[in-house]
């Protein structure tokens, strides 16, 4: 059994990405084309950092790409610094893409995978249920997830 799962409805992506502490992966399906983000929440919950992995080291080559807050996508900063992604860059324009489609509710036209490991805390997921929904069986009623029938 495979450890990583392809989010089917925005009710499973949304929380995760939320989550606080998650990794995801945009594949195109008509291109094949896939970028890997770290999504990380403030310490209050308000904002969420987004970055895009951009080299070998899936643990740390990841440069900023921008917020998420009050459901809105903000590319880039103000202020740009050396590394950070373009807004225009094709990575940031499909993040900007799926979450704005996730936001009102609509499954984009991307597939969106998780890497097997808890979108709160981050640990590797290992039950059936929680590599489905993307949240270990503590994690899952503190972000208040609640699975729903298609």
């Amino acid at each position: 059994m495979s450890d990583k799962a392809k989010f089917n409805a925005t009710y499973e992506a949304r929380p995760f990405m939320l989550g606080g502490n998650a990794t995801v992966t945009l594949v195109s399906p008509k291109t094949g084309t896939r970028f890997t983000y770290k999504i990380r929440a403030s310490e209050d919950g308000q904002v969420h950092f987004v970055s895009l992995l951009s080299g070998p080291d899936n643990e740390a080559d990841y440069k900023y790409l921008g917020i998420i807050r009050r459901d809105i996508f903000w590319p880039g900063r103000k202020t740009p610094k050396p590394g950070d992604i373009g807004r225009d860059a094709p990575s940031s324009l499909a993040f900007a893409y799926t979450w704005a489609k996730l936001a009102k509710g609509v499954m984009p036209a991307v597939e969106i995978w998780h890497e097997g490991r808890c979108g709160r805390c981050n640990r590797k997921l290992t039950v059936p249920s929680s590599i489905a929904s993307g949240f270990g069986p503590e994690c899952i009623g503190k972000v208040g997830f609640v699975a729903e029938e298609v």
